[in-house]
């Protein structure tokens, strides 16, 4: 621990803090840390390093003063840990507005995945897809798939493949609505935002 690198961030711009301390965090050796000094208790930086790396990461308050806040930050293992991110028993099946509901949270990823509620008689209007494959696991409600050569009609534990640059609409039960769960690789620039 007494060679352990020492980050002090209190003279450094906020929106230049969380980076630079992710970035030593990244390169540290597993079973190795860094102190990190700051002048108040750094609950954002916590929160935003269990998010991108859960239990990969440890987090050792130390010894400070009144405007020193001591912090060891550990890297317990070579990736992020694996984790549930979301348990769709917890979602509403009860929807008044269409929109995304929820979004992978961490922002070092591969891939996107969405939830995606219509409620009843909601709709997708007709588009072409990005330029990436996706697919979309039917989890509550019902609906239809309208594609360029036919209609697919749309239930729970369905998963349906939306190949890149296909004409699709999606059309929720008019009673029902409709959810889905979305995946696909991260395209830089796309993005669903949750509805207010």
């Amino acid at each position: 621990m007494a060679d352990e690198p020492v980050i002090d961030v209190r003279s450094i711009p906020k929106p230049e803090r969380h980076p630079l301390i992710i970035k030593a965090y990244e390169e540290l050796e597993i079973g190795t840390g860094l102190i990190l000094i700051n002048d108040h208790p750094p609950e954002g930086l916590r929160a935003e390093l269990a998010r991108e790396f859960a239990e990969a990461v440890g987090w050792e308050p130390l010894e400070g003063t009144e405007d020193e806040v001591r912090v060891r930050i550990v890297r317990r293992a070579s990736t992020p840990a694996p984790r549930v991110v979301l348990n769709v028993a917890e979602l509403s099946e009860t929807v008044d507005d269409s929109g995304s509901v929820w979004q992978l949270p961490t922002q070092h990823r591969d891939l996107d995945a969405n939830v995606i509620v219509l409620a009843p008689g909601g709709e997708i209007r007709e588009h072409t897809g990005p330029s990436l494959d996706v697919l979309i696991h039917i989890l509550a409600g019902a609906g239809t798939l309208e594609t360029e050569t036919g209609t697919i009609g749309l239930s729970p534990g369905q998963i349906v493949w939306l190949p890149r640059r296909s004409r699709r609409r999606f059309l929720a039960d008019a009673e029902a609505g409709l959810q889905y769960f979305s995946v696909h690789q991260r395209k830089q620039g796309l993005s669903i935002t949750s509805r207010s």
